[in-house]
């Protein structure tokens, strides 16, 4: 695939916006041998604070992923397996409503390739990624590693190469920005992979961000856990133990019983953390493993499977448990003496609650994995959910005057079960709903996985509130305050799902349903504006389409100013891009304001350029700019064109001119605040007028 090829002719300060030509990604590289014939190619990235470079693994949907392409291949050389890279940051973009995956400050990708071609002496690698702050940056750098002179020896190394001899290896459409020394070679065998090592740096607001996330995601689990203690499985147990751990105590050794009940607690918790740690070998063997589980149809299926599964089981229809075989030889195990016998005291307790904790263990699992959360993040959910789950019986067990205040077992232990089941259900759809948007089939789009949850949350409703019962429920005269309260809770939630159907953004489970695009009509059920584009469609004029809300725009730069002059209007040029975030969002917060988009809609003609449009141009438009880089889509076109009249290269980037092409007032970029950006409106416009 061909890519979008920049100048970069100068750096400047970011808020500078009479010239923004910026360049906040620096790059070093080096060459490492491996074999006789295999190189590691390292490319390590230092990126400007507050800018973020997305990773070649971001999803479908949301930003642009970081692209390698590895030039000349064909006889001389073989990637071998995929470009690795360091661990990227994971957080969800509410404008595309889909997880990113960046870098911040750093960044380091390698590649290895087999050398098939004994006189090759250099390698040509292409970039191309995106970059953001308030602004877009699409960047395409080419990056050439020159092989030195092998000596073979028992070791592999790099021999003979005289550093100073190497030519740069730089992006060639900006060598004298780069400094040489940025150049290395290395002896694999003898020296440390320097590159790797970095001077440690200030917290960060996203440092900051994501240590909050941690908390929260063990804070959750921890939760979960100690819900489901309160299920028929794991709630009639906790008496059961707790009097093992007080008859030790009451044999006069207390301090043993106490220790004991402390590592019973322990045992639960080190069986849950070593569930997840075949996950750390699947990721080591390969790093993007989460990444496929999490866009992996087939597995999300699997997932909608099991959760649907355990849905129904919860709900009375079925029991799930483990076979009575292994509960029956891990008992006789608990038998023994000592912390043996404790660690398996631990681990039938998980085997026969399994019918109860499966479901909410399945959540926490698939819950990670789906969302590419990482081995890490999988054994810190696992943590927590085994310390909610010991949590109970250590506290019982210390302190047993306590066990006075617990609830006595009864009909509402199957009431928690079932609200759980309730919950399993609409996690099971979600999963439903993720393979459904990678294979595009369009059986669960956005109106219909909204309607799925109003029906499973408003049945839900009508069970708390005593309307229907289940199998396995006691019959009941009449319901507590608790339940009354959760029932009215549920309630309200079903009615605010209701608004989605038309359209409603559903804040609150941002992230759970399809994404707005995705869905019989983007404009909500029953909405008017599709309607009247329809009817206004026989007045758009030539070559112009609709854009957001139902402004006209052109797409192309002739065009729309050709009618600009038609009309007597000025003109707006509007640099954008697909994958632009804060194009998005000045879309949707400040184009969307009634005295915004009056503007836009009658004041001023508006032309969207967007520099990521890889449509490819006719071949009597192909043509070669100055630094002889061929411009042949529509995205390299309408970049070179931004660079070279502009000297911009950021998205959102804003424009008003008159009809002799000239600028009516300053550019401006991304501009959040609504006065702000219309005033600019304002003033460009009255400088049209004069």
């Amino acid at each position: 695939m061909k890519k979008l090829l920049y100048i970069l002719l100068a750096f400047f300060a970011v808020h500078s916006l009479s010239a923004q030509i910026l360049d906040p990604v620096k790059w070093k590289t080096k060459v490492v041998q491996k074999s006789d014939t295999e190189f590691e190619l390292i490319m390590s990235a230092t990126i400007e604070d507050e800018w973020h470079m997305y990773s070649q693994y971001t999803p479908d949907g949301g930003s642009l992923p970081f692209e390698f392409t590895y030039k000349d291949t064909k006889g001389n050389y073989a990637t071998v397996g995929k470009t690795i890279e360091s661990p990227y940051k994971k957080v969800f973009n509410d404008i595309f409503e889909v997880d990113e995956y960046y870098f911040a400050k750093s960044a380091q990708f390698k590649q290895v390739v087999k050398i098939t071609n004994p006189k090759l002496k250099e390698i040509r690698v292409n970039l191309y990624y995106q970059v953001c702050k308030e602004q877009c940056i699409q960047q395409d750098k080419d990056l050439i590693f020159k092989l030195p002179v092998l000596k073979i020896t028992e070791k592999a190394v790099v021999a003979d190469t005289d550093e100073s001899s190497i030519e740069p290896i730089v992006p060639i459409s900006n060598k004298s920005t780069v400094d040489t020394s940025d150049v290395e070679t290395m002896k694999a065998a003898d020296q440390p992979d320097t590159a790797t090592t970095e001077t440690p740096a200030p917290v960060t607001e996203e440092q900051k961000s994501d240590e909050i996330n941690l908390w929260l995601l063990f804070l959750g689990t921890l939760l979960a856990g100690i819900l489901v203690t309160f299920t028929p499985c794991v709630f009639p147990m906790i008496p059961m133990t707790v009097s093992f751990f007080l008859k030790q105590s009451a044999g006069g050794d207390k301090k043993k019983g106490r220790i004991n009940a402390l590592m019973y607690g322990f045992f639960i918790i080190m069986i849950y953390v070593l569930i997840s740690l075949p996950f750390h070998i699947f990721q080591s063997l390969s790093p993007d493993i989460f990444y496929e589980i999490s866009t992996n149809p087939y597995l999300n299926i699997f997932f909608f499977i099991i959760f649907l599964v355990f849905a129904i089981s919860f709900l009375g229809a079925f029991e799930i448990t483990m076979p009575s075989s292994l509960a029956n030889k891990v008992d006789n195990a608990s038998n023994k003496g000592g912390f043996a016998g404790i660690f398996f005291m631990a681990l039938t307790l998980i085997i026969v609650s399994f019918s109860c904790t499966g479901p909410a263990l399945g959540a926490v699992i698939g819950g990670v994995l789906s969302t590419d959360g990482g081995a890490t993040l999988l054994t810190i959910a696992m943590f927590g959910f085994g310390v909610g789950l010991a949590f109970p019986f250590v506290i019982f067990a210390l302190f047993p005057s306590m066990m006075g205040s617990l609830p006595k077992s009864g009909g509402w232990l199957n009431t928690v079960k079932v609200v759980f089941g309730f919950i399993e259900l609409a996690l099971a759809f979600k999963f439903l709903s993720m393979a459904d948007l990678v294979m595009d089939w369009h059986l669960l789009e956005r109106e219909t996985f909204i309607a799925v949850w109003i029906a499973i949350f408003g049945g839900l409703s009508l069970y708390l509130l005593g309307k229907i019962t289940l199998p396995h429920d006691s019959p009941i005269s009449n319901i507590s305050v608790g339940r009354l309260l959760l029932g009215l809770l549920t309630l309200t939630f079903t009615v605010y799902l209701i608004p989605g159907l038309w359209g409603a953004p559903l804040n609150i489970i941002s992230g759970f349903p399809p994404p707005m695009s995705y869905s019989e009509s983007p404009n909500g059920v029953g909405s008017k504006a599709s309607a009247a584009a329809a009817t206004t469609a026989e007045s758009l004029p030539d070559h112009a389409q609709y854009g957001p809300h139902n402004i006209v725009a052109f797409h192309n730069y002739d065009d729309g100013l050709a009618y600009a002059k038609k009309v007597n209007k000025p003109v707006m040029i509007d640099f954008t891009g697909v994958t632009c975030v804060n194009c998005r969002r000045m879309e949707e917060k400040v184009w969307s304001k009634p005295e915004i988009l009056s503007i836009l809609k009658g004041e001023v003609v508006l032309i969207s350029l967007y520099v990521d449009d890889r449509t490819p141009l006719p071949a009597d438009q192909v043509f070669v700019n100055a630094n002889g880089k061929e411009i042949d889509t529509c995205g390299k076109k309408w970049s070179d064109f931004a660079i070279t009249k502009y000297k911009a290269n950021i998205q959102p980037y804003y424009i008003l001119m008159g009809h002799d092409e000239e600028n009516l007032n300053k550019p401006v970029g991304y501009t959040p605040e609504v006065e702000e950006y219309k005033s600019w409106l304002r003033e460009g416009i009255a400088n049209f007028k004069k």
